[in-house]
């Protein structure tokens, strides 16, 4: 990825009812619960002195609403973009990993060993990465080495960009955990590349 913003901050959206159940989102619209909407706040309140130049989120609405707290509390313009939205899991959306598991043994097998669950048509992270980056290369042409991108996004979407834009093929590498709801990663433009970026701080938050 080309650089032309000096910082960018990767945060994944607050706790919503399923993250709690631990139910597999996607790309199902699930709003934030109570407590993701404190961690909204209390990450705005912590990112507002970096005075993001731009917030860039995903369109799904624990995504979005994550976003707009910061929007409103630095204000920043945001946008929104569909490319942002986490992996796309279809009929596995909503179920516990119990459930998948019951329903699609040899799926998820090869899901929790890093594989595409072939079986179920999910969106390979190759083209998660893919769309992401897209998005994130777009939202950055407009600024410049001084200024500050926050991307608001989602656990699995997030990391398997982090990924990429860490050099490595988000298909073959599984060195980066998702972060944990409200909290977010500082990535630098990386003087000595490749890769284009560094990873300063990972998976931090208020707390």
């Amino acid at each position: 990825m080309p650089v032309s913003v000096g910082r960018l901050i990767l945060l994944r959206h607050g706790r919503t009812p399923w993250n709690d159940d631990g139910r597999l989102q996607g790309q199902t619209d699930v709003p934030l619960d109570d407590v993701g909407r404190a961690q909204a706040r209390a990450a705005a309140s912590a990112l507002a002195p970096l005075r993001p130049a731009l917030v860039v989120s995903s369109d799904l609405v624990r995504a979005r609403d994550t976003a707009q707290v910061l929007a409103d509390a630095t204000g920043a313009p945001l946008r929104l973009d569909a490319r942002l939205r986490e992996r796309d899991f279809g009929a596995w959306e909503g179920l516990i990993g119990a459930e998948i598991e019951e329903g699609w043994p040899e799926a998820y097998a090869a899901w929790r060993q890093g594989d595409e669950p072939g079986e179920m048509a999910a969106e390979p992270r190759s083209a998660v990465g893919r769309r992401v980056i897209a998005a994130i290369e777009e939202a950055a042409a407009g600024l410049d080495p001084r200024d500050l991108l926050v991307v608001v996004g989602h656990g699995g979407a997030l990391s398997t960009a982090m990924t990429a834009l860490l050099g490595m093929s988000p298909g073959e590498w599984f060195g980066v955990r998702a972060m944990d709801n409200g909290r977010w990663s500082l990535l630098e433009s990386n003087p000595r590349t490749p890769p284009a970026w560094r990873l300063r701080r990972h998976d931090v938050g208020p707390g």
